[in-house]
C-alpha cells in the first residue's frame, strides 16, 4: 500500500521507515493521504472518511500503535473512527539474556518492531553478566555478552519507535556466573551474592552500573536485589558475625543508591527481599508478613517492582499492590509469560495470571507494568513464543477488558502469526494427567524428552496416561501451523519434530520394562526397532533446534543444549546396545530394568492435576551430575 503522511511527522520519520518495511508500506507523496496530529491529550485516535485518513497521538509509541490499528481497520471496513485511551504510562517486556540464550541484535530489533505495533513502550534486557565491562574481562566471558555498541544500536532503534530501553542488572544476588572467576574472590559472600560492606564490592558495583547505563538514553535502571536468600550468611558471617538481615539489606541498598544518585539515575528493585525478611516462613507472598516501621522508613529512594506470575485471583494482586503502597512506593508490576517452564510455553497459566493481574493493576491505579520473559535452565523455549502474552499486555493497556476474539485479531495483525497455532504449543505440557491451564506448572515435554530411557525417573508418573498418543495427535496440527506461519516456520518445524520424538519416547521406558518383566522377546524386538528410529529422530530434532537457535540467538549457550542432546543420543544408543545384548543372550539381566519404578515426587508431594516439574540435572539421573 502506498501512503502519504502529512502533518506532525518529524519525530516519526526514522521509526516510519522501519515500520513501513514491517507492514509493506511505501511512503510516497502520491499515496493514500493520512493526516498526523500530535496532541497534549492521552487518547490516540484513528479515522478514515471520504478517502482520507487521520491519526491523532500524544506519545510516539501511540502513533505506531495507531498506525497498525488504522491499516488493520482500513483493510477490513473502509470508513471508521476509533479512539483508544492508554491505561498505563509504561507497559512492555523484560527479556532474559542470562540463562544461556542471548538474543541477537537483529532479533531484538524484530521484537521492537512488533512491540511498536502492539503499542508497548518499554523493553528491559536482563543481563546478570552478559554486558561488556571493560575493567573486568572475565565478566560475561564466553557467555555472549553484548558489547557497548550493540546495546547502543538497539537503544537507538527502540527510541526511533518510541520505546524506552532500560538496563536491568543485578547488584546483590543472582551473580553466580559473574562471581565464579578468581577476580571476584574478594567480593564474593556466597557463590551468587556479593560481599556487603567490602569496599572492593562497591568499586565493582560502580563500574558495572557505569558500563550498564552508558549505552542507554534513559536515566532509569533496574538494579535487581531479589532472591538473596543467603544474604550475610557466607563470608560475611565469618567476618562480622550474625546480623539482622534487614539491616544488611538496607545498608547495602543505600550504598548502591548513593552510586545511582551520583550518576543521576532513577533505580528500581525487585521487592521480594523486604517481604521475605518480614515473613516468618521466608515467603514472598505471605499476607501476614510484617515489615518493621523503622525498616519501612529507612528504605532508600527507589521504586519497588512487585513480581508475581503465580496467582489467579484478582483480589490477591490488589491486596499485595496495596501492601507495596504501604511501603511508600508507587509500585511497578511485573508479570510473567511463562517461557521458562521447560521446552515449551505454558500459555494456560500465563494467560490466567496475566488477566487477573492486569485487571487488578488497572483498578489499583498502577501506572507501570511489564511482562518478564525468563529462560530458566538453559533457555530451551524460544523467546518468540512470548508474543501472544505480550499482545495480551498490549491490549489491556488500551482497553478496559479484552476478549479472545479481539486478542486473536490483533495478534495476527501485529505479528503475522496465527494465534490458535501458537496456542497448540501449550499442549506440549497441558497433557493427560495435567489440570486445565496447567496451574501447577507441570513440564512433561521437558521431562519426557530428557529423562533416561533405561532409568526413567518419571515413568511411574505417566503410567497409563497415553502420552505417546497425545503427542502423535499434535503432529498434523503442527504441520499445518508450519505452513500457516511462514515467519515462524523454523519454530513450528522444531516443535513438530519434538512431537514426533515424544510420540515414541514418552512411554518407551514403561514399554521396555513391561516387555522385559514378561520376557516378551517379540515385543522387545519391536521396541528395539523403535529405539533405532528414535535415535535418528532425536538427531533431527537437535539439528532443527540448532537451526532455530542460530536464527535468533548468539552462538554462546547452544553448547549446553548440544551437550544435552549428545547425552540423550548416547543414552538411546546405550539402550539399543543393552536390549540387543539381552536378546542375543550376551547378558541375562538388564539391571536398569530390574529396578522398581517409584513415583517422582520431588521435594514436595505433587498436587492433583500435576505430573511434575523439574530441571535437567534432576530429570536425567538420580546420580550426581556435577
Amino acid at each position: 500500500m502506498e501512503v502519504n503522511f502529512t502533518g506532525d511527522i518529524t519525530e516519526l520519520s526514522d521509526g516510519l521507515e522501519l515500520i513501513a518495511k514491517e507492514l509493506n508500506l511505501q511512503l510516497t507523496n502520491t499515496g493514500y493521504p493520512i493526516q498526523v496530529k500530535k496532541t497534549a491529550t492521552g487518547d490516540l485516535k484513528v479515522k478514515n472518511k471520504d478517502g482520507k485518513g487521520s491519526i491523532v497521538y500524544k506519545e510516539k509509541i501511540h502513533f505506531f500503535r495507531a498506525l497498525g490499528v488504522w491499516i488493520e481497520n482500513y483493510k477490513k471496513k473502509g470508513d471508521f473512527e476509533i479512539t483508544e485511551s492508554p491505561k498505563f504510562e509504561m507497559n512492555g517486556a523484560m527479556l532474559d539474556a542470562s540463562r544461556n540464550g542471548v538474543l541477537s541484535v537483529l532479533s531484538i530489533q524484530d521484537l521492537l518492531r512488533k512491540m511498536a505495533l502492539m503499542g508497548l513502550n518499554v523493553l528491559m534486557v536482563y543481563t546478570e553478566d552478559t554486558y561488556e565491562v571493560k575493567d573486568y574481562p572475565y565478566f560475561g566471558y564466553m557467555r555472549g555478552r553484548y558489547t557497548e555498541k550493540e546495546i547502543e544500536v538497539c537503544d537507538q532503534y527502540a527510541s526511533s519507535l518510541g520505546i524506552e530501553m532500560i538496563p536491568c542488572i543485578q547488584t546483590l544476588a543472582h551473580l553466580t556466573e559473574a562471581l565464579k572467576w578468581n577476580y571476584a574472590a574478594n567480593i564474593r559472600d556466597t557463590p551468587d551474592i556479593l560481599l556487603v560492606d567490602e569496599p572492593e564490592t562497591y568499586e565493582f558495583i560502580k563500574k558495572i552500573i557505569t558500563a550498564a547505563t552508558k549505552p542507554f538514553k534513559t536515566n532509569r535502571i533496574h538494579i535487581g536485589m531479589d532472591e538473596a536468600f543467603q544474604l550475610g550468611l557466607g563470608r560475611y558471617l565469618s567476618k562480622n558475625g550474625y546480623e539482622e538481615r534487614f539491616n544488611v539489606m538496607n545498608r547495602h541498598l543505600k550504598k548502591v543508591i548513593a552510586i545511582t544518585e551520583e550518576k543521576d539515575l532513577k533505580p528500581m528493585i525487585w521487592s521480594d527481599m523486604y517481604f521475605r525478611l518480614g515473613s516468618r516462613n521466608g515467603g514472598y507472598y505471605d499476607l501476614e508478613a510484617e515489615i518493621p516501621e523503622e525498616v519501612i522508613s529507612s528504605i532508600p529512594n527507589t521504586q519497588l517492582v512487585y513480581w508475581d506470575y503465580y496467582h489467579t485471583e484478582e483480589d490477591f494482586y490488589r491486596t499485595f499492590l496495596q501492601k507495596h503502597k504501604e511501603l511508600g512506593s508507587d509500585p511497578i508490576f511485573a508479570g510473567g509469560v511463562w517461557t521458562w517452564n521447560g521446552i515449551s510455553p505454558n500459555y494456560g497459566k500465563a494467560m490466567v495470571t496475566s488477566e487477573a493481574a492486569l485487571m487488578a493493576c488497572k483498578k489499583e491505579g498502577v501506572k507501570e507494568v511489564f511482562a518478564t520473559m525468563w529462560g530458566d535452565n538453559g533457555a530451551e523455549t524460544p523467546l518468540v513464543t512470548a508474543l501472544p502474552v505480550l499482545q495480551l499486555y498490549a491490549e489491556h493497556s488500551y482497553h478496559e477488558t479484552v476478549t479472545r476474539a479481539h486478542l486473536e485479531e490483533r495478534f495476527n495483525y501485529c505479528t503475522g502469526g496465527n494465534f490458535s497455532d501458537f496456542m497448540r504449543l501449550n499442549d506440549f505440557d497441558e497433557t493427560p494427567g495435567v489440570s486445565k491451564d496447567n496451574l501447577h506448572e507441570s513440564n512433561p515435554s521437558k521431562i519426557l524428552l530428557w529423562q533416561d530411557i533405561l532409568i526413567g525417573l518419571y515413568d511411574a508418573n505417566i503410567r497409563d496416561l497415553s502420552m505417546d498418543q497425545h503427542y502423535k495427535e499434535l503432529i498434523p496440527d503442527l504441520e499445518i501451523a508450519k505452513q500457516n506461519n511462514q515467519e515462524w516456520k523454523k519454530m513450528f518445524e522444531f516443535y513438530e519434530q519434538l512431537a514426533k520424538v515424544l510420540s515414541i519416547k514418552s512411554e518407551m521406558g514403561n514399554h521396555l520394562k513391561l516387555s522385559y518383566e514378561t520376557a516378551d522377546r517379540e515385543a522387545l524386538s519391536v521396541h528395539l526397532n523403535k529405539l533405532i528410529e528414535l535415535k535418528d529422530l532425536t538427531n533431527d530434532l537437535r539439528q532443527k533446534h540448532r537451526s532455530l537457535w542460530f536464527s535468533m540467538n548468539k552462538a554462546f549457550g547452544w553448547e549446553v543444549l548440544d551437550i544435552r542432546y549428545g547425552g540423550l543420543v548416547a543414552r538411546i544408543e546405550t539402550a539399543i546396545h543393552r536390549v540387543e545384548q539381552w536378546l542375543e543372550g550376551t547378558i541375562s539381566t538388564i539391571e536398569e530394568l530390574e529396578e522398581e519404578r517409584l513415583h517422582f515426587e520431588g521435594p514436595y508431594p505433587m498436587p492433583e492435576g500435576s505430573i511434575g516439574r523439574n530441571i535437567y540435572k534432576r530429570i536425567v539421573t538420580a546420580g550426581n551430575l556435577a
